[in-house]
């Protein structure tokens, strides 16, 4: 006979699987906040006359938000499930984007954008993420892996579509659009939800993850405090190609069209990274995947010193998407392997809000130093440094695992 929970619409069932397309779809849709204000930027500091760091606000404002609403939203869906911060982020997203249609001044502009953020995109990410891994164990690493895809999916899809509707009807009737789309599809979408995991399901992945935690020897607010401290880690290292790549090009001589080419060579190996990252977590665990993907980052990060040409620099871009794409659905798997699952949605949303606090970071140390230096070699350097640093704790967690594991097979051996 099958599993149980496979003829009731349980863990692995065809169910499972439906619902991971609907949640893919909904954090494909969902992330247009991430990308829409990084494509509406020339025309808001056209049309309001103002300089080019304070047309980026509404973008801060949204990376801000969402680093909060990611925290907030997990909470709600542990309480209440994935339902209702869907619901109510379909309608933010709505509310956020048809307002900022109808505002006369950049402060206006990112009040509109902290809604989208905070109570908009940050609703279809981590909240689905968490949610994706109750309905798998066996596959939970490429199920995590896929939804986790969706943001990346949605900088593949939304930037044209926006810029087409942009340079055709202007950024508020494009506004307005999105908004508008957002509630008609995400609001029905997230209802398709509405079911809830088995109580033995539930039961099983308690113990299993209690079992775990007890052999790993570490405290939970320890191990969540080296889940953040990791991700700022990491995220900052992985800030570097990715925020200052096209400015990078340019430097160089080769162009801005250049390095955006490059960046959307590293965003699609990013998926195909996580993909792959998800199958290989199924079999040697997320803090293993963690610790190979953190490694090999900072490989692709070294070679960026030695080699600037325009070959080696595609080679390079798609070598690191390759590397780093894996990391975030990595931490994912460790939450749920290693924490009650009633606690996913929080515990995800605070790693998801610290690797926003890394790419912020990162970011801005990267401009630093080349401001500092004229050079962007000093801010490579700083990328393996903080890279090395996430090893260190990644290979600590993996021998700590290794040794309660090994432990496990003695003990067990010792009683037959």
């Amino acid at each position: 006979m099958g599993h149980p929970s496979h003829a009731q619409g349980g863990v692995e069932s065809g169910y499972a699987w439906f619902r991971l397309g609907v949640a893919v779809l909904i954090s494909t849709i969902g992330g247009v906040g991430l990308w829409s204000v990084v494509v509406t930027l020339p025309t808001i500091q056209a049309e309001f006359g103002v300089a080019r760091a304070d047309a980026a606000l509404p973008y801060t404002a949204t990376m801000i938000a969402i680093m909060a609403g990611g925290i907030l939203m997990g909470r709600l869906a542990d309480r209440f499930g994935v339902v209702v911060p869907l619901v109510g982020g379909g309608l933010a997203l709505g509310v956020g984007y048809v307002g900022s249609a109808f505002t006369v001044g950049l402060a206006q502009l990112t009040v509109a954008h902290v809604v989208i953020g905070l109570l908009g995109c940050s609703a279809t990410l981590g909240p689905l993420i968490a949610d994706m891994s109750h309905w798998f164990d066996r596959r939970r690493g490429i199920a995590v892996a896929v939804v986790a895809s969706g943001n990346y999916s949605a900088g593949a899809i939304w930037p044209p579509i926006v810029q087409h509707f942009v340079a055709t009807d202007g950024w508020r009737h494009t506004h307005v659009g999105i908004g508008l789309f957002c509630v008609a599809t995400i609001v029905p979408l997230a209802l398709l939800l509405r079911r809830r995991p088995p109580a033995h399901d539930v039961a099983r992945a308690a113990a299993a993850a209690g079992a775990a935690s007890a052999g790993l020897g570490i405290p939970p607010r320890l191990l969540q405090s080296l889940l953040v401290i990791a991700s700022v880690l990491c995220c900052v290292a992985m800030s570097m190609p990715q925020v200052h790549l096209v400015a990078y090009c340019a430097g160089l001589g080769y162009g801005a069209a250049r390095g955006a080419e490059m960046l959307s060579v590293m965003l699609v190996c990013g998926i195909v990274s996580r993909l792959a990252s998800g199958w290989i977590a199924d079999r040697i665990g997320g803090l293993g995947t963690l610790l190979l993907g953190s490694v090999l980052q900072g490989l692709a990060l070294i070679l960026y010193l030695p080699f600037d040409s325009l070959a080696s620099l595609y080679l390079i871009s798609a070598l690191f998407g390759l590397s780093q794409g894996g990391l975030l659905p990595s931490y994912a798997i460790i939450v749920r392997d290693y924490f009650a699952p009633h606690e996913a949605g929080t515990r995800v949303g605070l790693v998801i809000a610290a690797n926003l606090a890394g790419m912020a970071l990162g970011g801005w140390m990267s401009g630093a130093l080349y401001d500092l230096t004229g050079s962007y070699r000093a801010a490579f350097l700083n990328g393996v440094a903080w890279n090395v640093a996430h090893v260190a704790i990644a290979l600590w967690l993996v021998l700590r695992a290794g040794r309660a594991g090994a432990l496990r097979r003695a003990a067990a051996g010792a009683a037959t």
